[in-house]
């Protein structure tokens, strides 16, 4: 099970770094799926994820429950309702932007409700 483990954690930490260039395509939700999936399958590659120097700080926080700091939640709902809304005037028709507003709402939901919000540096 660990070959799959870490197969899908190089898969999801590939589309995390595209989602990095790539509008539309959602950086954090993969590095996350990447972290856990390391995390079960390799020791080895997940320390190495978490002491990243751009990225092991947010997923160190994330893990350990303390959040993301305000300032990168705002900045990741600006952009995803930016995406969102350019995605949405270059469509079309009411049933795909609406499911692009739908999918919008959730993730702002999500990200504001439940991930908890670190204020200042620990």
């Amino acid at each position: 099970m660990k070959p799959l483990y870490n197969l899908a954690g190089a898969l999801a930490l590939a589309l995390g770094i595209l989602g990095l260039f790539l509008p539309l395509l959602p950086t954090t939700p993969f590095l996350l799926l990447a972290s856990w999936c390391f995390a079960r399958g390799s020791e080895r590659l997940h320390r190495w994820l978490l002491s990243h120097r751009v990225l092991g700080p947010y997923l160190r926080d994330f893990e350990a429950g303390l959040g993301i700091p305000l300032g990168a939640k705002i900045l990741a709902t600006v952009m995803l309702w930016t995406s969102l809304l350019l995605a949405m005037g270059r469509v079309d028709g009411t049933a795909l932007p609406a499911m692009l507003a739908v999918l919008g709402a959730g993730v702002s939901l999500y990200l504001w409700r439940f991930v908890p919000t670190r204020r200042r540096a620990p």
